[in-house]
Order: C-alpha cells, then structure tokens, then sequence
C-alpha cells in the first residue's frame, strides 16, 4: 500500500487545509488532460479519497501507526540503522537547528521555520509567498525577504502585477 502522505507531498501531521491544497496543486500538475500521467493521477485520486475524509484519514493514520509498530517488531531494535534510508529529494532534510518564526507544516520544508527557509532558500519564500495556502504566512514572510534582500524587496516580490490583480 502507498503512502498516502508521500503521493501528496504532506506531513502526515498537516491540517486538512493544506492536504487540500496540495492534491488541488498536484492534480492540476498531473491531470492527464492537460498533458500529465494518468497512473500518477489515479494515485492522487487514491490518497485523496482517504486523506480527504477525516473517518477514513483517522483509519488509515491507525493502520499506519499499528503497520510501522509490526514492522519495527518484526525486523528487531536495530533495524533503523542497519537500513538506513536513500534521501527523499522532495525534502529538504533536517532543519539546519536556529529556528525563527513560523514552522511549516507542508511540502519540501515541513519542519523548518519560515527563518531558517529564508537563511537556505529566497525563492521558495517568494513562492510561498504567492501561493494561496502561503496566504496566511504572507506578511511574516514579506518581513524576512525585505531582510534579506535589502530596502525595497518587499516592494518587488508582493507588489507585482500577476494576472488578474490589481
């Protein structure tokens, strides 16, 4: 059975919110009749249906839990690091340990702070920035980008005309 959270690219703990806008993001990227793959849709289908019913969610979170408890038991205390496992590209790893600000809950940097993105990554802030499940970050973030790229980098990154606004 697939992770359902890492079809989705979520936490497993992110708000219903975020699932949400993650499956809308990824089901546009990959809609066959915009030109994407039709196995990688119906496996976000998948995920989707589960992760977006909170009965169904809660179940599979506890057949979750009671697989990884099974697993653990059956392969003995040391299995972690005997196998240690190959890194996920669609994360960023480990928060580099000096945080400030809100903690992501969602995508490449679910556990990292808002600071500790913008010390690593100005481009994926800009794009948060724009993003709509960024909309609740958006003035935190337009704090730390004028920061870091001097006078008048909020201006350029939150003032642009983008289609449809004004």
């Amino acid at each position: 059975m697939p992770d359902y959270y890492e079809v989705l690219q979520v936490h497993p703990e992110a708000e219903p919110d975020v699932i949400r806008a993650a499956y809308r993001i990824l089901a546009r990227k990959y809609h066959p009749d915009h030109g994407g793959d039709p196995r990688r849709m119906i496996a976000l289908n998948d995920a989707w249906d589960v992760l977006g019913d909170p009965a169904r969610r809660a179940a599979y979170d506890a057949s979750r839990a009671g697989s990884a408890i099974r697993t653990n038991a059956a392969q003995g205390p040391r299995a972690e690091a005997s196998a240690p496992r190959p890194p996920d590209p669609s994360h960023a790893g480990p928060p580099p340990g000096r945080p400030s600000g809100t903690v992501l809950d969602f995508g490449r940097y679910a556990g990292w702070s808002l600071g500790e993105i913008a010390r690593h990554d100005l481009d994926y802030l800009e794009w948060l920035q724009r993003a709509t499940f960024g909309r609740r970050l958006r003035s935190e973030i337009e704090t730390l980008l004028a920061g870091r790229r001097g006078p008048g980098a909020a201006a350029t990154t939150s003032g642009k005309n983008w289609p449809g606004r004004r």
